[in-house]
C-alpha cells in the first residue's frame, strides 16, 4: 500500500492506497459523506459509507482544514458524478480507514483562491494558512523552478557559486545600512550587506575566474510595489578579465530571453521606434544611452511596450510670446485617444504634475479639426501648426506639455507617460521588452548636500580611466565624465545594475580626491579592496540581477509581496512574527546599545 499525492492517484484505480491532506469541503449526504482532501498537487474526493462505522462517525465531525489520512480503494466515478473542473474530477477514494491527524480552529483567513478576498494585512499575519492557497502553492514552485533555472544557467557557463559573509562592513552602495552592534567590541558596529560587492571583486583577485551566488541583500529602504522591506535576494555574478560591458551584457542576455518566453510564456517585443536604433547587430535587445533615456522617455528605465515618447519643441517655440512656454525646455505628449479624458480625468493629471514639481499642465485636444484649448488663443497659427506636426497629432488625440528647466521637464512628463499608459492600459501584459540603459554620470549633484557625489556607487570604472578623472577641472568637467556601468530594464522595471569595475588604487583615489576626500579615508572605508588592488588584481565586470522583481513580473503579481513566501507589510512590520520588537534589557546591556526614547 503506497502514500500518493492526489494526481497520482489516476494510475492506482482499484488499488488500495493512503492520502493525507487538509479538508478542502465536506458534504453530508446522509448515507454517504464526502470529503474533498487537498493536498500541494490538488484535491481528492474521498467517499465515507456508514460500513466503516469508526470512520463514518469521524467523518461526521470534520470541518475545513482539519488534516486526515485516509486509507481506501481508487474507482473512477460514475459518468454523470464527474467533475470536469479538477483534474481527479474522473476519480475517487472509497474511504476504508480515516484517522484525523490534527484538528483546525475556524479559519481568520480564506485559504481558497475563490470566495471572500482577505485584506494583505490579515493574509500576512497568518501567512502560514494564506500559502495554502492553491496559487500560492504555484507561485512557491514556479519560484523553485526559477531558481533551478538560474543556477542550471550558471553552472554550464561555468561560474562557481560561493556564498559570502552576512555579517561585513558598512559600504556606501546607496541605501541605508542594518548595523549590527558587536559584543566583543563595544561601540564597533558589523554591517549587513546590501550587496556581495566588496567580496565578490575580492574574489576576482583570489583567482576565481567567474562568480556567482543568489544572494541575500539587506538595505534599510522604504518599501513599495517592487522592492521589499529589509531584505531580498539577486543573482550576483562577476567575471575576470574582462574590460567591457559588453561582455557580461552578452553573457546574460539569453539567460533572460528564456525566462520571459520559455519559463514566463510571454513574447518579446519592443514597440518604442526611437528605442531600436540603438540596437546593435548581434542583438534584439537596444543598448541606450542614459542620456537619450531621459530625454526620450523621462526616466532611465522607460517601458518600450508602447511609444508616447516625449517630443522636443524648445526650438518650435523659441520665439513665443506665450509666457508659460518661455522656458529653457518645451516637451510634449502626445496621448493617443487623449480627447476621451473627462475634465475630472485631466485635472487628476494635472494634480500628478504638480506634485512632481510642475506649476501645472498646459493641454491641447484635437476633435473635428480643431485645437480645443484654454491655451491655443495665446499662441500663433504657426506654432499651433508646428506642434501638430511635431506630435503627430490627429482627431482624438490630446497634446500635453511641459515647461521649465529641463531636467524638471523630463521628471514631470516621464511619469505622466507613465501615468497616461496605465489609464489606457497600453503596456501589453502578455509582452517583455527589454533594454540596457548605458553610460550613467560618474557623479551626480547631490541636492540635499549641495555637492557632488558618486551617480551610483565608487566600484565603477569611469570611461576614459585616470585620464578622464585628471582631465576634470571644474564641477561641470566633472559632471561629464561616464561611467563603464549599466542597467537591465523589463518592462519599465530595473531588474539589473552591473559596471566595470575599478580595481586600481590610483583611480580609486583620484575618484574620491575628487570629491574632496584624501586617501586616508579612502583607506578607512575600503581598506580591504586597496589592499588587495595592490597584489595583481585583473580587470573585471559583473552585475547583479533583482530575481524578486523579475520573477513578480513574469507571474504578472500586483505587489511584489505576493512571491515572496513571508514578506514584511508595506511598513515592514512581519506581523506573522511580530518584528522589529523589543528586546530584553540584557541583550541591550551585551550589545553595549543605550535605548533613546522618542
Amino acid at each position: 500500500m503506497e502514500r500518493l499525492k492526489s494526481l497520482e492517484l489516476k494510475n492506482y484505480l482499484g488499488k488500495e492506497v493512503i492520502v493525507e491532506g487538509w479538508v478542502n469541503s465536506r458534504r453530508d449526504h446522509g448515507g454517504l459523506i464526502f470529503i474533498d482532501l487537498r493536498d500541494d498537487k490538488g484535491i481528492i474526493q474521498l467517499v465515507v459509507t456508514p460500513d466503516t462505522k469508526d470512520s463514518f462517525k469521524l467523518a461526521e465531525t470534520v470541518r475545513d482544514e482539519f488534516v486526515l489520512k485516509a486509507v481506501g480503494k481508487m474507482r473512477e466515478r460514475a459518468e454523470d458524478l464527474k467533475n470536469p473542473h479538477i483534474e481527479t474530477g474522473d476519480i475517487e477514494l472509497v474511504v476504508s480507514e480515516l484517522t484525523l491527524l490534527n484538528r483546525s480552529e475556524p479559519l481568520p483567513v480564506n485559504t481558497h483562491d475563490d470566495g471572500p478576498e482577505t485584506g494583505e494585512d490579515l493574509r500576512l499575519k497568518y501567512r502560514y494558512l494564506d500559502l495554502r492557497r492553491p496559487s500560492m502553492q504555484n507561485l512557491i514552485k514556479k519560484r523553485s523552478e526559477f531558481y533551478q533555472i538560474l543556477r542550471k544557467y550558471m553552472i554550464d557557463r561555468d561560474f562557481i557559486e560561493v556564498t559570502t559573509p552576512i555579517l561585513a562592513n558598512s559600504s556606501p552602495e546607496g541605501a541605508r545600512d542594518f548595523l549590527v552592534p558587536s559584543r566583543l567590541k563595544s561601540g564597533l558596529f558589523y554591517a549587513l550587506p546590501q550587496a556581495p560587492q566588496q567580496f565578490k571583486q575580492l574574489l576576482m583577485v583570489g583567482g576565481v575566474p567567474r562568480y556567482f551566488q543568489i544572494a541575500p541583500c539587506f538595505r534599510d529602504e522604504d518599501p513599495r510595489a517592487d522592492r521589499l522591506y529589509g531584505d531580498f535576494y539577486q543573482l550576483d555574478l562577476e567575471m575576470a578579465f574582462v574590460e567591457d560591458g559588453e561582455t557580461v551584457r552578452k553573457e546574460m542576455e539569453p539567460l533572460m530571453k528564456y525566462l520571459a518566453t520559455d519559463f514566463g510564456g510571454k513574447t518579446l517585443e519592443i514597440v518604442s521606434e526611437p528605442a531600436k536604433k540603438y540596437l546593435p547587430k548581434d542583438s534584439d535587445v537596444p543598448r541606450i544611452p542614459y542620456t537619450f533615456a531621459m530625454e526620450t522617455y523621462g526616466v532611465d528605465k522607460p517601458d518600450l511596450r508602447y511609444g508616447m515618447e516625449l517630443i522636443e519643441l524648445t526650438d518650435a517655440l523659441k520665439n513665443t510670446d506665450f509666457k508659460v512656454f518661455k522656458s529653457p525646455c518645451v516637451k510634449a505628449l502626445c496621448v493617443k485617444n487623449g480627447a476621451s479624458l473627462s475634465r475630472s480625468q485631466i485635472d487628476n493629471f494635472t494634480e500628478e504634475a504638480k506634485k512632481l514639481g510642475a506649476g501645472g499642465l498646459a493641454y491641447i485636444i484635437y476633435e473635428n479639426g480643431a485645437e480645443k484649448s484654454p491655451i491655443a488663443k495665446f499662441l500663433k497659427p504657426e506654432e499651433l501648426k508646428a506642434i501638430k506636426e511635431l506630435t503627430k497629432a490627429e482627431d482624438g488625440d490630446a497634446v500635453f506639455f511641459g515647461a521649465d528647466e529641463r531636467e524638471k521637464v523630463n521628471k514631470v512628463l516621464g511619469q505622466l507617460r507613465i501615468s497616461f499608459a496605465e489609464h489606457f492600459e497600453l503596456a501589453d501584459k502578455n509582452k517583455v521588452a527589454f533594454c540596457w540603459i548605458t553610460d550613467f554620470p560618474f557623479y551626480e549633484w547631490n541636492d540635499g548636500e549641495e555637492k557632488l557625489d558618486f551617480g551610483h556607487n565608487p566600484f565603477s570604472m569611469p570611461k576614459g580611466g585616470l585620464k578622464a578623472l585628471e582631465d576634470a577641472k571644474t564641477d561641470e568637467d566633472k559632471l561629464k565624465i561616464v561611467a563603464d556601468q549599466y542597467d537591465f530594464v523589463m518592462n519599465g522595471i530595473e531588474i539589473c545594475s552591473g559596471a566595470v569595475r575599478n580595481y586600481s588604487p590610483e583611480i580609486m583615489y583620484k575618484a574620491f580626491g575628487l570629491l574632496g576626500y584624501d586617501e586616508k579615508y579612502v583607506e578607512a572605508r575600503f581598506g580591504g579592496m586597496l589592499n588587495a588592488f595592490k597584489f595583481g588584481a585583473p580587470p573585471h565586470a559583473g552585475c547583479a540581477f533583482g530575481i524578486d522583481r523579475i520573477f513578480m513580473e513574469l507571474m504578472d503579481a500586483k505587489s511584489i509581496r505576493d512571491v515572496v513566501a513571508f514578506p514584511k507589510n508595506g511598513s515592514g512590520i512581519d506581523l506573522m512574527m511580530n518584528s522589529p520588537s523589543e528586546v530584553d534589557a540584557y541583550q541591550l546591556k551585551d550589545a553595549h546599545i543605550q535605548p533613546i526614547e522618542d
